[in-house]
Formats: C-alpha cells, sequence, structure tokens
C-alpha cells in the first residue's frame, strides 16, 4: 500500500517522542514491502535539532506551512491508500480536515498522547484535533489501549477506535555488558505533573542513599529544579546514546504523566526501550501496565520512595538481571516496531475490508 503520513516529526527527536515511533514504523512498512511518504513541518525548534536528517526508509519531505503542504503534496494524498495525520502536528485540525477533503483512500488519525487529546478536547483548547472532524475517519490509532477505545468510538463518533502502542526497535536498543555508571537513572522531558513522581521516586531515595548515583536526563526542566547531590543531570540525550544510557544503569525509572495514569493502558516509549536493553525497572503504577508486564516478574512497581530504596539496597544482583531480561523477552515477543506495523497493516486491511 502507498501510506502517507503527516507527523510532527520523524527528523528530530528533540524534546518529543514521535519521531523514534516514527522512525521504527515507517521502517518495518517499507521492509513489509509499502510505498511510505513522510511530511514533515519545517519548525525551527526541530531544524536546529535534527539527529537524523535524512531517514534512510521511505521518503522524507519538509514543508514550509499549510499553504505550501496543500500546493505540493495534494497528488500525493490523493493516490494514497493510507493517510495518516498525527498528534501535535502544527495546525493539525486543518491539515485533517484538508486530508478528510481530498483523500481517497482510508484516513487515519494517529493520537501518540490520546489522554491528553481527550483532556484538551473537552476543555477547548486544543488546535492539532476538532471533535467533528473524528466521525469522518476510518480509523482512529491510539497510544492508550483498555477502555479508552471504546470511549473514543462512543463520545466522539469514531468508527474504528485501535491502540496502535508505542514499541522498541531491538536493532538499536539490546544489552551490552557495562560496567553500571548509575544504580537509578530517569529520562524524560520535564513536564510539571510528571515532576512530582521524579521527586518521590527519584530524589527521596537520592536523599536517603547518599552513596548510590542516579542521573536524570532530558530537556526543557526549569532552572529552580534542586536536585540532590547525587543526582547527575544531562540536558538532552539523542537517541543514539540511549542504549548506552540504559545500559550503564542497575535500575531506570519509568514515570507516567497524569493523564496518561488516569487513562491507564499508556505505555510509554521509554519503557519498551529500557526493557529492550534488559535493564531492570522500576515503574510508577497505573491500570494496564500488568498486561504488558507481569509485575514482580518483568517489572517492579513502586508507590513511594521506601518502595524504590528496598529495590536498590535489598534485591540481589541475580534477581536484577534476570528481572531485566524477563522484560527483554516479553518486549521481543510482542512490542518491537515490527509488531506495531504488522498491527496497522492488519486495522488497515480490516477497514478496507467493510468499505
Amino acid at each position: 500500500m502507498r501510506f502517507v503520513f503527516l507527523g510532527l516529526s520523524i527528523t528530530s527527536s528533540w524534546g518529543n517522542g514521535h519521531a523514534t515511533t516514527y522512525r521504527g514504523l515507517v521502517r518495518e512498512l517499507t521492509r513489509l514491502g509499502h510505498d511510505v511518504l513522510f511530511l514533515e513541518r519545517d519548525a525551527p525548534w526541530y531544524a536546529e535539532n535534527r539527529d537524523l536528517p535524512a531517514p534512510p526508509w521511505g521518503t522524507t519531505r519538509l514543508y514550509a506551512d499549510l499553504p505550501a503542504l496543500r500546493d505540493g503534496w495534494r497528488d500525493a494524498v490523493r493516490e494514497a491508500e493510507v493517510v495518516i495525520v498525527g498528534s501535535y502536528v502544527p495546525e493539525g485540525a486543518e491539515v485533517l480536515r484538508w486530508v478528510l477533503e481530498e483523500a481517497r483512500g482510508l484516513v487515519a488519525f494517529y493520537d501518540i498522547d490520546t489522554p491528553v487529546t481527550l483532556a484538551r478536547l473537552a476543555r477547548g483548547d486544543l488546535d492539532y484535533l476538532a471533535a467533528d472532524l473524528v466521525p469522518g475517519l476510518d480509523l482512529y490509532l491510539s497510544f492508550t489501549g483498555g477502555p479508552v477505545l471504546r470511549r473514543i468510538e462512543r463520545e466522539l463518533g469514531a468508527p474504528c477506535a485501535r491502540a496502535l502502542y508505542c514499541s522498541a526497535d531491538p536493532e538499536v536498543y539490546y544489552p551490552a555488558p557495562t560496567a553500571p555508571t548509575w544504580d537509578l537513572g530517569y529520562l524524560g522531558t520535564y513536564s510539571p505533573d510528571r515532576q512530582p513522581r521524579v521527586e518521590a521516586l527519584l530524589c527521596a531515595p537520592a536523599r536517603a542513599l547518599g552513596d548510590r548515583r542516579f542521573v536524570v536526563a532530558g530537556p526543557q526542566y526549569p532552572d529552580g529544579c534542586r536536585w540532590p547531590g547525587n543526582v547527575e543531570r544531562i540536558e538532552h540525550l539523542p537517541p543514539p546514546e540511549h542504549r548506552a544510557f540504559y545500559n550503564a544503569q542497575r535500575f531506570t525509572l519509568n514515570v507516567t504523566r497524569e493523564d496518561m495514569v488516569k487513562a491507564g493502558w499508556s505505555p510509554s516509549v521509554r519503557l519498551f526501550e529500557a526493557a529492550a536493553c534488559g535493564t531492570a525497572i522500576i515503574s510508577d503504577r497505573w491500570d494496564g501496565l500488568d498486561e504488558l508486564f507481569l509485575p514482580g516478574e518483568e517489572v517492579l512497581l513502586a508507590d513511594g520512595p521506601d518502595d524504590v530504596v528496598r529495590a536498590l539496597r535489598d534485591l540481589p544482583e541475580a534477581g536484577r538481571r534476570r528481572l531485566g531480561l524477563r522484560a527483554r523477552e516479553r518486549v521481543l515477543d510482542a512490542h518491537t516496531a515490527a509488531h506495531r506495523a504488522a498491527e496497522l497493516e492488519g486495522y488497515c486491511r480490516e477497514v478496507q475490508a467493510w468499505s
């Protein structure tokens, strides 16, 4: 099939997790024999931080603005069997409206931020999707699974909502023998609703375990953030360095945004990537996590600082290694980019069969 994606970014991972997801998905779709065109708005904040300016899979093109998109890519949208517009695309609602008018094949919305999208739709302050467009879609793809999918169909009128979770690329993320640099690490862009959990599950344990080493990597943390002396800060860690980062940790921390905790069934790409590296994971608790990883066997759950301290201090090294390797096995069985491409292909065939 011919796919056209209009996504936030595939060329730059700066301050967003979309690029990693799109890179794996586009690569695996092309390996399945599909023709893929990715269209990205040429935004200055990504232009200054492009870590993959020319992706080697499919075709990537930049457009300057909405008029340039309409003028330059109308034929491509009309000729595609599947057109997918992603969340957080600049002027995304207008982009999707135009796609619905022009496309002759399937039209899908890929929501990489589903709980945030639903909350902002309810508040009426969303610019990348409008509620009146959802019933016109053929497929609503969601980073969040579980009961939210039925809500999208029931309340927003989507004819078909399906989970298309993020994933890990086992060609990029895998174990490497190295002496751990840190006892616990965290990788994530700053978010005010997520920061209290970072404070409770990383900073508080760091203060309690002054002889251990901790690290927080990610951009946009305000100058007012105060870190314990044994917490190292890395401002931005590009994707090519993620594997080494995870492999240098005894444990890695998975922390979830508040809207996603409330929705449940919202795994982050970092969760799968860390697991693919065989790094032992300590995660906050949310509904649906136990359907992805088995608590106590493939992931440890922490409700507060004491749970983290006990894991770092008391879990034998053999148990830590076993935890990480079991999580890796789960990713290889169900959560790679190849799995997601096959799922997307299947959803498209399913909807085409109904048409």
